[in-house]
Order: structure tokens, then sequence, then C-alpha cells
């Protein structure tokens, strides 16, 4: 690959230095130029067309939001990761970020940014190299292709061409499943949001959703969920029942699982465990532990994201006789996450998001899930 050329935008100095010096250490990255404001990144973006933009919320002149919207109406292709204030403001702004078009959001914390820069160096090398080789392949499809970009883009990530996946709706009969659990990653919160808007207010089932961001952010986004969704929509807490016809959204910084007690009722284990899990929440973590509670009475879908958490629980459902479905590479902003398991052979279908919604709507049943003493 080529060398990913970066803009980086902040009002802070500081945040300008310390940002471009973790791009630039990589071998592979090199920040081409630095703004200070939003209307210095709408200018650069268009002159310089970085493959990725990093890009401040609170700037003065123009404000990253503001900013982030004239760049992707310029270009809709721009890559673009927002750096968060870690604040409930912050998370709250992040997440219309992410609804207007923003790939990714990285939370900053000034009082430890200093001391966590090992941690946050790697995690936003990940998101670039992640964007920019998917906007690479892009740009390395034929010029006569005559398909749309999320297409090309499609094609060119999975190893299964769109002929071999499997895209027909499955076919579930109504009270095969007990709990859904839902893992996304980068370009996941408009997913849910589309499909957890589209379920029905007559749905039975509880609704586990494992989300990679920060609690606050994982906070935010269950308020934001619970006054849009029919379903009441909860963030997740230790000990806390698990009931049919709830969202659960796992909270950031932790791992969520799914317990069944010795009265044979159900209830979350919110915990640190495991601790060597990259991601927290992790989806790994938390479909292993639907397999082992629900066993074959598990529905799973795993989103768009990088890497490939999930794989390891999804095949341990699998085992279980769980049923697994996967979003299609057309609407994934990174098809890591979902290809990892259509490419293990593990998903019983590959499916846009209105489709996803569709096919949950479509198993509404009576829960067996009871409330946890």
């Amino acid at each position: 690959m080529s060398q990913i050329r970066v803009l980086v935008v902040d009002d802070s100095a500081f945040m300008r230095r310390a940002i471009s010096d973790m791009l630039d250490s990589a071998r592979d990255v090199t920040v081409i130029k630095t703004a200070r404001n939003g209307a210095e990144a709408v200018k650069l973006a268009g002159e310089l067309k970085p493959d990725v933009i990093t890009l401040d919320i609170e700037m003065p002149e123009m404000d990253g939001l503001t900013a982030l919207r004239r760049i992707k109406r310029e270009n809709s292709q721009a890559n673009v990761i927002m750096i968060s204030s870690l604040t409930t403001e912050g998370s709250v702004s992040s997440l219309q970020a992410l609804r207007l078009g923003a790939a990714d959001v990285i939370a900053k914390d000034h009082s430890t940014f200093s001391t966590k820069i090992s941690d946050i160096k790697d995690h936003l090398l990940t998101i670039v190299r992640a964007l920019a080789k998917q906007s690479h392949r892009i740009s390395a499809a034929s010029p006569t292709d005559t398909k749309s970009t999320r297409t090309t883009r499609a094609v060119s990530s999975t190893a299964l061409t769109h002929e071999l996946l499997p895209t027909k709706m499955p076919s579930f009969k109504t009270n095969s499943f007990d709990v859904v659990c839902i893992g996304s990653s980068t370009g996941g919160p408009p997913i849910l949001e589309t499909i957890l808007t589209a379920i029905p207010e007559n749905f039975t089932l509880p609704v586990v959703v494992a989300q990679h961001m920060p609690k606050l952010f994982t906070q935010s986004m269950a308020t934001r969920l619970d006054g849009i969704c029919n379903l009441p929509v909860v963030h997740a807490e230790d000990r806390m029942s698990i009931e049919g016809g709830h969202i659960y959204i796992a909270p950031g910084g932790q791992h969520t699982h799914l317990q069944k007690t010795i009265s044979h009722r159900y209830r979350f284990a919110v915990n640190s465990k495991p601790e060597e899990a990259v991601y927290k929440p992790s989806v790994d973590a938390l479909f292993t532990s639907a397999a082992n509670t629900f066993g074959a009475r598990s529905l799973s879908v795993v989103l768009t994201g990088i890497g490939e958490d999930g794989k390891v629980g999804a095949t341990n459902l699998s085992a279980k006789g769980a049923k697994i479905i996967a979003q299609h590479p057309d609407t994934c902003v990174v098809y890591g996450m979902p290809k990892a398991v259509t490419n293990a052979k593990l998903i019983e279908a590959s499916l846009k998001p209105e489709q996803i919604a569709e096919c949950l709507a479509n198993i509404v049943g009576t829960s067996v899930t009871k409330q946890a003493g």
C-alpha cells in the first residue's frame, strides 16, 4: 500500500502535535497538513484530498460538525475520524457526527491523554489503516465498472464474491429464539439506529447490543435510542435482570455477559473479564455468554467494524446450533467483523440493515425470559 495521507484538525496546538506525532511514528502514515478550525479543514480537504481526516468537534470559527457536513457534501466518500472530548456533551455530539457520516470517534481526555498515548496511538492507527485500505481499493477499481462505489468496495474487500454470499432472507420459525445479540464497531451507531428503530413494539425478545465505544458514549447512545425506538432502551448494569421486549446497550469500558441464575432466570454480569480482550465491550464475550446461557435459542448479528471481534463468539454459538447473520459488505463502513464470520462460514445470511430489521420482525414470539430475583 502507498503512503497513507492524513489531515489533522484541532484548535489545540498540543493536540495537533500529539496526534501528528502518533501518526507520523508509523512508517506507512504521514500527516500532510494540520488545521486549526473547521473552515481551514474544509478548504484543505478539498485541495489535498487526504485519505483520512481527524477532526475535532469543538473549534472556533467553524465547529467540527459543520465542517463534517461540508466535507461530506463535497466528497461523500471522505474518511473522517472525530476526536471528541470525553464528556456527556462530547458524547452526544459524537453520535451526531456518526449520523452525519463520520466513520468513527476517538475520545480524548486532556487530563490523561499523555499517560494513555500508547493505547490511543494503536487504536488511531488501526482505524486510519482500515479506512485508507478501503479507499485505496476503491480507487484501484476498474474505471469501467458501472457498479456503485460501495459495491466496488465490497467486492474488493472480501474473499467471497457477491455471487457466493448467502443473501437469501432466512426463514426462522416463530418462537425459535429467546435472545438477540448484536455486535458492532466502526460505522455501527447509524446502522444500529436503522435496525433498532424498525423493531416493532410487539417484539417480545430481549436485544443486547455490544458497540465498541467508551462508557459515556454508550450511555448517550442508549438515551437517544430510548427516545426513538418502539421498545425501551436501557444501559445495561451488573446484575440487572434481562426482560423481554427491551433493548440493552452494553456499557463501554467493560464486558457484558448473559447469565442464568440457579432459579432459571436471566441477568447481566458486567465486569472486566476477559481482561486481555482488546475491545470493551467485547462482542466475543457477549456472544460466548449467549452460547453458554441460551445455546441454540440465540440469534446473533455481526455488523460493520474493524478486526475480527465476534468470530470466536460466533464459533461458540454455531457449535451450539445458534444462528448468526452478518451485515452485507455493500453497507459496511469497514467490512472486517462481518467478513471474519462470513469467511468462516458461520452465517445464515449476509443482509443489509433493512433486511436485518425485517428478519428480526419476522421472529416475534413469546419470550421465556423472566425477571431475575
